[in-house]
């Protein structure tokens, strides 16, 4: 019923900036939560930042002043405006919408090295 497809992935040097977008799309409304998530090979899935109806926004620690979390209602689409990027960003982002279940984009893989 939900559909979310991530872009804006890709291969970058530390310090360096990326926006991810998801875009939902099929019987969204009653989704209160929309979050991103990432895993990093060989660990597991961890909340990079989540952003509820009302605006209000949650994020990692690890994240915090650097990672941006938005939406535009419009185009049904969030946004992670990611700065300053470390290697230890490294993992695939996944979009999560939430409403009584939990939809699931395929994920976009973010690459930060030198």
């Amino acid at each position: 019923q939900v559909q979310l497809v991530e872009s804006g992935g890709g291969f970058v040097q530390p310090g360096g900036s990326l926006r991810l977008s998801c875009a939902a799309s099929g019987i969204i409304s009653g989704i209160y939560t929309m979050a991103w998530y990432r895993q990093a090979p060989g660990k597991q899935r961890e909340l990079v930042a989540a952003i509820a109806s009302g605006g209000s926004t949650n994020y990692a620690d690890s994240v915090k002043g650097r990672f941006t979390i938005s939406g535009d209602n419009a185009k049904n689409t969030v946004y992670l405006h990611m700065n300053n990027l470390k290697p230890e960003d490294t993992a695939v982002y996944q979009c999560n919408a939430q409403r009584y279940v939990s939809y699931w984009g395929k994920g976009t893989l973010v690459t930060v090295s030198s």
